[in-house]
């Protein structure tokens, strides 16, 4: 909107993952701007899955927060947002907010045939959380001391005191929801199929009420889409595509501490090709109630109609199982708690994520998607720019140029 609002500016969110939720948070706490006219604005979150709030990749990811990830702009506003909520809302207890230890471990294990053969998906994807890290070599870490010493070939540090954090991203999801409710957040529960335009604006939205399975729409003066990997579904010829990442839960056998590090494995074991043996490279993420997170490659199972749908591979997780237990006797004798799988949005032309206006297809409709595995990381820096860019009709807190759908597009 170039100037102020003849009736009060209503913003839709579609999407109540972890990028959908924290907008949610900064556009309810913010509230007026100049462009809005300086009238408090009413936003509404639509959101399709029938068991609410992060169900996708927002609720099942490892939860890693890191000064080194990327994109560095984004990066650089995300990781004092992610401390200053902290404090606020005491991030520690609702959370678990905190530093962890980040480093590359190495180790060479002997498995069951039948296990060391489990493929862990249709075809195995990267998803590249490490890509950032800056390396370096230091000394071992004293107190990694639930992972097998007799296995470690070497371990190095790859990131310095204060650079990984964590977040339990259920929960940050959830809270952030919750306090963008207490300042006026309404809540819809249904499957938008189509953002409305008149004139070359938004006018706003038509979705499916998960109730009544009645087609509805609602109108609004500006759509914010944060649907993750279906965010194509809504806006035609996004360039997203989608990456199906499993996980696993395990808490350990009773009396262990597990010690808060991250850990990129590189885990060499036996198989009947590739010379006799492999390497697999699960991720680990020991969380603050002593629960551990692990996941594994990702692969491409086309994307289901919501995530409700979303299939778990058995193979898959019983792979990450088999891996991470074969080197640590704590997480060996522990119990599974979830296995479980999501998708993750990645910008096909390998840029993204997408934050800002797309002027092109309509005014008043903005992407704040494609944060591949790191929306976790980047919700707040995302949130706070979508927040300025629609009250105040620009970006301030960083130059997010080349992250804008109007640049890239």
């Amino acid at each position: 909107m170039s100037g102020p609002s003849e009736t009060p500016p209503h913003v839709v969110i579609v999407g109540g993952g972890i990028i959908g939720c924290t907008t949610a948070y900064y556009l309810t706490k913010t509230k007026t701007g100049s462009v809005t006219g300086h009238v408090p604005i009413k936003v509404t979150l639509i959101e399709a899955s029938k068991h609410g709030v992060a169900q996708g990749a927002s609720g099942k990811a490892g939860g890693l927060v890191a000064r080194w990830a990327y994109p560095k702009e984004l990066v650089d506003v995300s990781h004092p947002e992610h401390e200053k909520l902290a404090k606020e809302h005491n991030g520690a207890n609702r959370w678990g907010w905190r530093y962890v230890g980040c480093g590359a471990w190495e180790g060479r294990v002997e498995l069951a045939p039948e296990a060391a053969e489990k493929a862990g998906g249709k075809e195995e994807r990267s998803l590249e959380k490490e890509l950032g890290l800056p390396g370096g070599s230091k000394p071992d870490a004293k107190d990694l001391i639930w992972v097998k010493e007799d296995l470690t070939t070497g371990y190095s540090p790859m990131a310095g005191d204060g650079d990984t954090a964590q977040v339990h991203p259920y929960l940050f999801t959830t809270s952030m929801f919750e306090l963008a409710k207490e300042q006026g957040l309404e809540y819809i529960e249904g499957g938008v199929t189509e953002v409305l335009k008149e004139g070359g604006k938004v006018t706003g939205v038509e979705y499916v009420d998960n109730g009544s399975g009645e087609k509805s729409t609602i109108k609004a003066t500006h759509v914010v889409v944060s649907a993750g990997a279906w965010s194509p579904r809504i806006v035609e010829g996004l360039p997203i595509a989608a990456t199906r990442a499993h996980s696993v839960t395990i808490y350990p056998q009773a009396g262990t501490v597990i010690s808060p590090y991250v850990l990129f494995t590189e885990i060499t074991i036996p198989s009947k090709k590739a010379g006799g043996r492999k390497t697999v490279s699960p991720e680990i993420y020991a969380r603050p109630d002593n629960e551990v997170y692990a996941c594994g490659p990702g692969d491409s199972l086309a994307l289901p109609d919501t995530v409700d749908d979303v299939e778990v591979d058995a193979e898959a997780c019983e792979s990450i199982i088999q891996h991470v237990t074969a080197i640590s006797r704590e997480l060996r004798g522990g119990t599974v708690n979830k296995r479980q799988a999501c998708y993750l949005p990645t910008v096909e032309a390998g840029g993204g994520p997408f934050v800002g206006e797309v002027a092109r297809v309509a005014k008043g409709l903005y992407l704040a998607t494609g944060h591949t595995c790191r929306g976790i990381c980047n919700a707040p820096g995302t949130a706070l720019a979508i927040t300025e860019l629609i009250l105040d009709g620009e970006i301030r807190c960083g130059n997010f140029r080349k992250l804008s759908p109007s640049v890239t597009l």
